[in-house]
Parts: C-alpha cells; structure tokens; sequence
C-alpha cells in the first residue's frame, strides 16, 4: 500500500515529462507488481479461513439442534421476555415456555442453513485492503473484519429469511399464543416483541462465534491448514 501511495504522489512529475499514455501504463504496471505481491495472498488465505469457518462450522448450526444444545450459540430469551417466561412457569405452563425458546432456535437452524450462500458471497465479495494488519492481529481479526463489514448487508438480506423460517418452524404460532397468555394476566405490563429482529441478531451472533472457533483453530493449529495457501499465509503469522 505504501508503494501505491509513493507512487501517485510522483504522479506530477511524470505528468510533467511523459505523455498520459505512458503514464498510465506505469499505473497499470505499479498495480500489477502489487497485486503479485504475498498480501493477495494473505487476502486470498484470509477468505479461504473464513470460507472453512462457514462450510465446516457453521453447518453444524443448521442440524437439529445446532443452536439448542450448542451453548457457545444457543438462543435464550431477551430481558423483556424473561419475565413472560417466569410468569408462565408459575403459573403451570412450563411446556409451554419450552417449546417457546426451543421454536427461536428451531428457526435459527433453518435459516442459517437457507442463509448460508449469503455469508460465503459476503466472505468472496471482500476486498482485504489491510490484509497483513488483520493476519497480524489478535485470533479472531478476520472474524472481527467480517461482522465490522458485513452485518448491516447481512441483517437486511438475513431478516426475511428468517421471518419465513420462524413461520415454517411454527415458531410465530407458539410465541403469538404465549404472548397472547402472557398479555391476558390482569396487571402486566404488555409486551410485543420484535421476534424475528432478535432471532435475526442472534443467529448471525452464532454464525460469527462459529467463524471465530474456525479462524482460531487454524491459527493456532499448524494441522489445521489445510492447504498450500494456509499453511504459506499463516506461516506468516507464527514469525510475529
């Protein structure tokens, strides 16, 4: 990048002594040399631990249960429901309360198994312009690079999969009758939550955890790179 930048503060000068032809075939030349260079590698091994990230661990989350019995992402429920959940178990209905969580991460799993394109399109549409910062960084940099720059794009494109999951998993039927019990209790306050917001959130959570427990692994295990290209880039990484 430095060499880029040296590059076009010349650019008066060479203005100043060749024809715009010529100069801009240095451009291309200069642009050329770098995208030769070892940080397209390292961007290159970067996607390519993101990639595992998705294909070998995030699929775990989209198998029955994936989100239930997985602590590290399992869906609990927001302040504001706790009290509807302590409420209805005093009250006898603890099944119900359990099929109430069990449903959010029901529609977790399946979105993630719907949405899961969406993330590998995310993580080959990224451009590592700080490549070698990220390489360098702390064991989760590409994660954390990820959620930084992708979760707004993500959520817009992840929210309606999830609505359609949370409807075909019947988890909009259970939560509207539990909400329905909750409200009809003479004096509580009333609640409406936003369902498919918090299980939008909480899923794209667990896919990034997910990614994380990945991008760790073949940072600090030398058997998990699995390729040429891991093995060259994170290689880089050991010298620090």
């Amino acid at each position: 990048m430095k060499r880029i930048l040296w590059f076009f503060l010349l650019l008066p000068t060479f203005a100043m002594a060749q024809d715009w032809q010529d100069l801009l075939n240095q451009v291309k030349d200069k642009l050329n040399q770098v995208n030769t260079s070892g940080s397209v590698d390292i961007a290159a091994g970067l996607k390519e631990a993101l990639n595992n990230g998705i294909t070998k661990q995030v699929i775990k989350l989209t198998a029955t249960d994936g989100f239930y019995k997985n602590e590290m992402v399992k869906i609990v429920l927001p302040d504001e429901l706790k009290k509807v959940d302590k409420t209805l178990r005093k009250l006898g209905m603890s099944k119900l309360a359990d099929s109430g969580i069990k449903s959010l991460n029901r529609a977790a799993e399946d979105a993630v198994k719907e949405a899961t394109p969406i993330f590998l399109n995310a993580i080959k549409s990224m451009s590592f312009s700080d490549a070698k910062s990220i390489l360098m960084g702390k064991e989760t940099a590409a994660t954390d690079y990820l959620k930084g720059t992708t979760s707004t794009a993500l959520y817009a494109k992840f929210s309606p999969v999830v609505q359609q999951s949370i409807g075909k998993v019947g988890a909009d039927k259970i939560w509207a009758s539990i909400i329905k019990k909750y409200n009809s209790i003479p004096k509580v306050a009333k609640v409406n939550p936003d369902i498919t917001d918090y299980v939008t959130n909480k899923a794209m959570d667990g896919v990034f955890k997910m990614v994380s427990v990945e991008e760790k692994d073949i940072r600090t295990n030398i058997k998990s790179r699995t390729s040429d290209l891991l093995k060259k880039v994170f290689a880089l990484q050991d010298k620090k």
